[in-house]
């Protein structure tokens, strides 16, 4: 479905990242895992993926840094001599009350983000453009879509990307790019795991398939908006939520 695509999935070294660059690499493109501070968990991710006769390698890059950002994308494109997926995956949380949310924590969020998910595109666009073709896979968030209490900085990121999303759709359509976002709703990852079983149950409690989701079952949405079988979809938010957010 993808042989000889060259993908870039930031935030790649576990959880959702991970599972969307296995997923990608399992459908014949070559991937770069995009890690900041995870180089031995994103080096695991790129060698398993190898381990199950795919390509992949990691690459180190704090997204929230604009300058580092093109040299990632500059970096990927030398050595492959062009790029046809991005997925921007990378992102934090630093929950707390609106009211007692320092601005520190608020910054880093939108930084990384938001920031950092404008910096790769921004970066990437000027080779795609000339390409006159590629896939853009921004990962937002129910919680960008509903708001979420005590999540003011995390909520008004991932809203962010959606309007980004949209706005660079409408800016590349005419070069064959199409751009679209991903919202998950309670995924069971690392950052999930963490939480407090009677946050757990409220969350769930939301949830009208009653479950969470896997990472595996984000990993192919996002499959399906980096193929051809999505030729025709640009500026659009899928939400995998189970129903959260209808």
């Amino acid at each position: 479905m993808l042989t000889d695509k060259i993908a870039l999935v930031t935030g790649a070294g576990r959880g959702i990242g991970r599972a969307i660059a296995e997923t990608l690499a399992a459908q014949g493109a070559y991937v770069y895992l995009n890690y900041h501070g995870s180089k031995e968990a994103a080096g695991q991710a790129a060698a398993q993926i190898v381990q199950n006769g795919g390509r992949a390698e990691a690459v180190q890059c704090n997204v929230a840094d604009f300058q580092a950002c093109g040299e990632m994308i500059a970096q990927v494109i030398k050595k492959s001599g062009r790029l046809d997926i991005l997925v921007n995956n990378a992102g934090i949380t630093k929950d707390g009350l609106l009211m007692k949310m320092s601005e520190e924590d608020y910054d880093q969020v939108l930084d990384i983000n938001l920031k950092g998910t404008f910096h790769t595109i921004r970066h990437a666009s000027r080779y795609l453009l000339k390409q006159r073709s590629g896939r853009i896979i921004n990962i937002t968030s129910v919680s960008g879509v509903l708001g979420n209490a005590g999540q003011a900085n995390y909520s008004a990121s991932k809203a962010g990307v959606i309007g980004l999303t949209k706005s660079a759709a409408r800016e590349l359509a005419s070069r064959g790019i199409c751009v679209n976002a991903v919202a998950p709703g309670y995924v069971e990852t690392d950052m999930t795991q963490a939480l407090s079983e009677r946050v757990k149950a409220q969350m769930l409690s939301q949830i009208p398939l009653g479950r969470a989701a896997s990472p595996q079952e984000i990993a192919d949405v996002v499959l399906f908006l980096a193929s051809e079988q999505s030729a025709y979809m640009t500026g659009q938010v899928l939400c995998v939520d189970g129903g959260m957010a209808m």
